[in-house]
């Protein structure tokens, strides 16, 4: 008995020992399989953070490309089909070390500015209301009179979770996002990655964000209407200062517009107080070609010569002057915006952007509009001193990917708003940031 005793305290000695011993090896296991885990994701992040790096400064190179190209462009005038627009070889799919960069370039003097615009104007965009137009002025003025179905900072401060209006010009496009009303969908519509392209989570309905209309149709936001970066310097083709009309002496107007004595006479004559418009220098009984000369005695301009001045002049001096927008990047919803859904808005507006496309370089001057088809001197009366063929600000949008993307994924999406007023070009909004 005591043998057999002793066998068996031997026997659970042992089997303790194996138990051990086994739940040593599985610890182990353990330990090791976390430091392998682990590694691979260090490994991982490694990778990621060293792509994003590559990422960030890939997407820089994209905005530094633009500025290069915005520097070197003709001032003659600004069109859909100039390098910063159109170039694939420069823009698209740029490869940089281990990432790869996309350029999306988009001209703010194509849009209306949301600073000036009247509820006429904000009305005649797509989706608007009176209620929106209304407190979108509210928010821009300067006073605390609210307009009939305005909002101001009575209605601001009384929300869930309050501020105050601006009661000033809008600074950013998001800031849209805090007036009265709007919502994402109006501001930024079915593309909300900024790339001008139809995704396909942006034609899947409600299947995914953004909700969209389930079609094969890429529908704008306000964004791509309304700007609050546009503005003009007024000065001409060279980057010269314009010729004030309402002040230049009749030896100026001769010399520095090249104008015949008659000519300038008939300016000075008929300015009184002041033109309110460079439209005025069209008289109703202009001609449409040059006439013999009379001496020194008035003569109206003809159209011919008033469309080879028109780009030199203006009715009020000074650089930096309230922003006109480029008939040559203006969509048609934005150019039947600025002249207020009149009934030959939409007419007028499609014959201008019909007449561009024929353009090899755009509208080269404000004066060819009126080789528009349909286009009356009255018309033209309207508009003229709202636009412009040349653009200073734009906004870029560059996207740069991981090369390798089986590994990270990684992208980074820098937007920036560059003013070429100044050489070089000013940054006068920047946003970088990264997504996987």
């Amino acid at each position: 008995m005591p043998d057999r005793q002793h066998n068996t305290t031997g026997f659970n000695r042992q089997g303790m020992v194996l138990v051990a011993v086994l739940w040593t090896a599985i610890l182990l296991l353990l330990i090791v399989g976390s430091l392998v885990q682990y590694s691979r994701l260090d490994m991982k992040v490694s990778v990621f953070s060293a792509q994003t790096v590559a990422c960030k400064w890939a997407s820089r190179a994209g905005i530094e490309t633009v500025a290069a190209i915005l520097s070197e462009d003709s001032h003659i005038s600004d069109a859909l089909d100039d390098l910063w627009s159109n170039n694939d070889t420069d823009l698209v799919d740029v490869p940089l070390g281990s990432a790869a960069f996309t350029v999306r370039v988009i001209d703010e003097a194509g849009k209306l500015n949301i600073n000036q615009a009247t509820q006429s104007q904000l009305l005649s965009l797509p989706g608007m209301t009176e209620e929106i137009a209304d407190a979108i002025l509210d928010w821009r003025d300067r006073d605390m009179d609210m307009r009939e179905n305005g909002a101001e900072i009575g209605f601001y401060r009384n929300l869930d979770y309050p501020y105050d209006a601006r009661n000033a010009p809008f600074k950013t496009m998001r800031e849209l996002l805090l007036v009265k009303g709007v919502t994402p969908d109006m501001l930024y519509g079915e593309d909300t990655n900024f790339n001008g392209l139809l995704d396909y989570n942006e034609r899947d309905g409600d299947a995914s964000l953004p909700l969209d209309n389930n079609d094969d149709t890429l529908e704008q936001g306000w964004i791509a209407y309304l700007s609050c970066y546009s503005k003009d310097d007024d000065t001409d083709a060279e980057g010269q200062d314009r010729v004030n009309v309402n002040q230049a002496s009749l030896e100026d107007l001769q010399q520095d517009l090249g104008l015949s004595r008659g000519h300038a006479q008939w300016i000075v004559d008929n300015r009184g107080n002041g033109f309110r418009s460079i439209g005025d220098l069209i008289a109703n009984n202009s001609p449409e070609e040059p006439v013999e000369a009379r001496g020194n005695q008035a003569q109206p301009l003809d159209v011919l010569t008033y469309q080879q001045i028109v780009d030199s002049v203006t009715i009020a001096q000074g650089r930096n002057r309230p922003a006109k927008v480029n008939v040559n990047t203006a969509p048609k919803e934005v150019l039947v915006a600025l002249m207020e859904a009149r009934d030959d808005a939409d007419s007028t507006a499609l014959n201008i952007v019909n007449y561009r496309q024929g353009l090899l370089y755009g509208f080269e001057s404000i004066g060819d509009l009126l080789d528009v088809d349909g286009m009356s001197r009255s018309q033209f009366k309207k508009l003229v001193d709202l636009i412009t063929v040349r653009s200073n600000v734009f906004t870029v949008y560059s996207r740069a990917r991981a090369m390798q993307t089986a590994i990270s994924g990684a992208t980074v999406v820098t937007e920036a708003v560059l003013d070429r007023t100044e050489s070089p070009c000013q940054i006068a909004y920047w946003y970088q940031g990264a997504s996987y």
